[in-house]
């Protein structure tokens, strides 16, 4: 008997596993006993050719994004309630929402303050006996409620108590009229979805749509998605349990197989896209160093062991012939600019030209001043391009990389967005740097691939200094190699956070005059340019004269996006070279600006701001030797905002406080859907269920790896999960 190989024993074996799955699944996981009336249905059927689906209501649901039986079974519950037991009627103030069923006693429809309708419904425990619970459902200016409540209906209701005016009260809360018919076995009794709905469409209403579709859906034609190796569960058992689980680990089991079929989607497309990278052609754009290691020895500090791992990474890309797309990433002072400077400088010595870009002409301009002083006296042209402003270095011998006569060409670009278009002066562009997360779109990439020379596609670096965690590093940035910097250079000044209500301001103001007597300087940053009738915010341009008045005689001056460049030049040359005591500014300061002498920054409105954003803003001090400090003013009381201002008086670890950021915002608000390309999750949390992420990850790594066209039968439902995703979380950036 012929031998096979450790391969071919390997198949054999995953082949009986298989067929013993495919026999033994239905004893692991039993589809539900249903009647057997009705057309069965698969998940392509229009919501309309079902049977029990009258027209209007199709229509309905066509119109609420929902025109197919797959469509509303992936509409999932945004949260599910307990019916089996009820809580009992609250007593006191509570911080968590509660769900209890009660008979209503009492309506009460009252006018108050400015015309308003208050609807007042007192509800009772059933069988609660002489102790026995109330509660006031309370509403304001609800039309729609007023009709539909009446005295003796049973209520399921569902929201945070209160304690007002000596009654436990739930201010406009979910509910649902229960009424006693042969639905009670949907919405009673059991784990009862609760889906997200609109007008017209109640969660009860789509509750019962829901179940009538689930009754007729034939689960022999729901494809499996997820390959057998990551979950073996049937993805028709999981979409059944999603909806109307039988036990909370039911629930848990199916939420975690499509959840991963949600991640692995989005990890296959980053995979083809990696695949499409490497498939283009590019050259190597990488000299031999030696200016790069005069910058080096220039400088008065050394190199963090994070910089020189990251500019090994880069070099290793610069060298090859596959072009590169990395993300540089590290907190606030972390050295990102240096490493990028580095990274142009290996390119200029193998004869080509290099450009960053930055998203602001005060960020751009700051670059400008950096490269000029430190590239300069190696002979490197160095020449900014902005909307506003073109500036070249004065004629002087420079280096050449291919002959010995003077180059004429500027090597170094520093610059806006108009670094893309025509009269940039760029014609062989090797390697282009993209800060402060900017990203490239399709159209822009086209431009820098024509400023490449030869077609061949330069080489992309994106730096941004907000530390992005590893959950969104596999999503966003999948596609794209990560340098971390995780280091911080030594010498950097210690900051001191504080947040403070406004009644410490005077105080703040004393410090603030104490410390530029010695010498210092400070930033004072408002959430608004002017003052809004919408936002009960201060402005800088109406605080300004405040500041002038408080610091005099010191020379304070005014910052923000809408000041025009040349005025916003004389106000950074003037509060660089520390003419200027005090700067109030918006967040137009957030990025780049590099004063080493400014160790104070009161922010006011506080809550107003990001957590992260609060930590670039913050960044703008502590560059220096000098112990440094940021005064978080706000008014609000609220709890989740202080616990965000909390985080940056206990750390100042950039990571730290970008996981934090991420549990508190979540993805979607801390990017912005539209600017990142973040798509709504339907299930999964990048923070919650990071460890799914990373084995979607690793899965879809592996598949492309040993079928990059995904070819193979076992991948039949990867080719359908990349075709339903076309649109990926991609970084943009290649």
């Amino acid at each position: 008997m012929r031998a096979h190989t450790p391969a071919q024993e390997h198949t054999r074996a995953r082949a009986r596993q298989d067929a013993f799955w495919f026999v033994h699944r239905r004893k692991l996981f039993p589809p539900p006993l249903l009647p057997t009336y009705g057309a069965r249905v698969n998940l392509e059927t229009p919501l309309a050719e079902v049977d029990v689906m009258p027209a209007p209501r199709a229509r309905q649901l066509e119109r609420f994004g929902l025109p197919t039986v797959g469509a509303l079974l992936l509409h999932f519950p945004r949260r599910y309630e307990d019916r089996t037991q009820f809580d009992h009627f609250p007593a006191e103030t509570g911080d968590r929402a509660v769900c209890v069923c009660g008979v209503v006693k009492k309506t009460t429809l009252r006018r108050i303050r400015g015309g308003q309708r208050m609807f007042d419904v007192l509800i009772e425990e059933e069988d609660a006996g002489a102790f026995g619970g109330r509660l006031v459902c309370r509403w304001f200016n609800s039309h729609w409620v007023e009709k539909m409540i009446a005295q003796g209906h049973t209520l399921v209701v569902h929201g945070k108590p209160k304690v007002s005016a000596g009654n436990v009260v739930i201010a406009h809360p979910e509910f649902e009229i229960v009424e006693d018919d042969a639905e009670q076995s949907i919405h009673l009794k059991r784990i009862v979805p609760i889906h997200a709905a609109t007008e017209g469409l109640t969660p009860r209403v789509l509750r019962r749509i829901v179940w009538d579709v689930l009754e007729r859906l034939e689960d022999d034609a729901v494809a499996q998605l997820v390959p057998p190796s990551l979950d073996r569960m049937p993805r028709a058992w999981a979409l059944r349990q999603m909806h109307f689980p039988k036990s909370w680990d039911d629930l848990a089991k199916a939420r975690k197989h499509l959840v991963l079929e949600e991640f692995l989607a989005m990890q296959l497309a980053v995979s083809a896209k990696r695949a499409e990278l490497k498939s283009e052609r590019g050259e190597p754009h990488c000299g031999p160093g030696e200016i790069m290691r005069q910058l080096h020895a220039s400088l008065p500090f050394p190199l963090t062991r994070a910089q020189q791992r990251a500019i090994v990474e880069i070099r290793d890309d610069l060298a090859s012939t596959r072009p590169m797309n990395r993300l540089l990433h590290g907190d606030v002072g972390s050295g990102k600019t240096l490493v990028a400077m580095s990274a142009m400088l290996l390119c200029v010595e193998s004869g080509f030209q290099a450009a960053l870009m930055a998203p602001t002409q005060i960020l751009a301009e700051q670059h400008f001043l950096n490269f000029r002083r430190l590239l300069e006296p190696l002979g490197i042209r160095v020449s900014l391009r902005t909307g506003a402003r073109r500036e070249d270095a004065a004629d002087m011998p420079l280096f050449s990389p291919q002959s010995e006569s003077a180059d004429s060409d500027p090597h170094i670009f520093i610059g806006t967005h108009a670094l893309l278009y025509e009269g940039a002066g760029i014609s062989r562009m090797g390697l282009a740097v993209i800060d402060e997360q900017h990203k490239f779109g399709v159209m822009q990439r086209a431009r820098l691939q024509g400023k490449s020379g030869e077609g061949a596609v330069p080489d992309v670096l994106v730096m941004t200094a907000t530390p992005i965690p590893r959950t969104l590093t596999m999503t966003l940035y999948g596609d794209l190699d990560v340098s971390t910097l995780d280091e911080m250079p030594a010498g950097r000044g210690r900051i001191v956070t504080l947040v403070r209500p406004p009644e410490k301001l005077p105080d703040a103001v004393k410090f603030i005059r104490t410390q530029i007597e010695e010498g210092r300087q400070a930033y004072i940053v408002y959430p608004l340019v002017e003052e809004s009738e919408r936002l009960e915010a201060k402005a800088a341009t109406a605080e300004f004269a405040k500041w002038s008045e408080l610091l005099a005689p010191m020379k304070c001056a005014l910052l923000h996006g809408r000041v025009p460049p040349e005025e916003k030049d004389a106000v950074m040359a003037a509060f660089r070279s520390g003419e200027t005591k005090a700067l109030i500014a918006t967040t137009v300061i957030e990025v780049g600006v590099d004063v080493p002498n400014a160790n104070i920054m009161l922010i006011e409105n506080a809550e107003m701001f990001g957590l992260a954003q609060l930590h670039q803003l913050r960044g703008r001090i502590g560059r220096g030797a000098h112990k440094s400090y940021c005064a978080l003013f706000t008014s609000d009381d609220d709890a989740e905002s202080l616990e965000k201002l909390r985080i940056l008086e206990k750390t100042g670890d950039g990571f730290e406080i970008a996981e934090a950021d991420l549990r508190l915002r979540g993805p979607g608000d801390l990017l912005g859907t539209a600017q990142s390309g973040l798509a709504p999750l339907r299930l999964g949390d990048l923070f919650k269920d990071a460890d799914l992420m990373k084995l979607a990850r690793n899965h879809a790594f592996l598949i492309f790896e040993r079928d990059p066209k995904l070819e193979l039968p076992e991948n039949a439902g990867c080719r359908t999960l990349l075709a339903d995703n076309p649109r990926a979380i991609l970084s943009q950036v290649s």
